[in-house]
């Protein structure tokens, strides 16, 4: 099974990191390969904590698929877990943590775990699925540069 985590120092609070993560409707603007993404309701759960119902469209040439999956955004402990619902994979993990570095800096961690249901499909999109998940954190972190103003380039450490 694929996997991947990266781990960046940034130049921007985590509670903005969070809150960028959590806007998944702006994700088609500069998320790699997401051209599409529908957001179905936001339930509160506790105070601090929603859930959410996404459904992304992936494309790649006349490649296009659809994933639903189950958002977990947990705002006290500044993490959000994505768990997976529907779709051409049989496993997708997502996690996202973002850590304090003092007031305009954090520590983001993306991690993702997954497995296409179809070998064929596997073979065929594997490639492009890796390359696009390892430009994800960077992909966030050019995007909170814009939203949030830049504050320099930070260190990228992925296992």
């Amino acid at each position: 099974m694929p996997r991947f985590r990266a781990r960046r120092r940034v130049h921007h609070a985590a509670d903005r990191m969070f809150d960028l993560v959590a806007d998944m409707d702006s994700y088609p603007e500069f998320v790699p390969l997401c051209t599409g993404m529908k957001v179905r309701g936001r339930t509160q759960v506790d105070e601090g904590i929603e859930t959410a119902i996404a459904r992304m469209t992936v494309s790649y040439k006349v490649f296009h698929e659809h994933f639903t999956t189950k958002v977990t955004m947990h705002r006290p402990e500044l993490f959000i877990a994505v768990d997976y619902l529907e779709g051409p994979l049989k496993v997708l993990s997502n996690r996202w943590s973002f850590k304090p570095l003092g007031n305009t800096a954090s520590e983001v961690e993306f991690y993702i775990d997954y497995e296409f249901k179809s070998r064929m499909l596997s073979h065929l999109m594997g490639a492009v699925f890796d390359a696009a998940f390892r430009k994800f954190a960077g992909a966030f972190e050019a995007r909170a540069d814009v939203i949030y103003g830049t504050g320099g380039r930070a260190a990228v450490v992925a296992e």
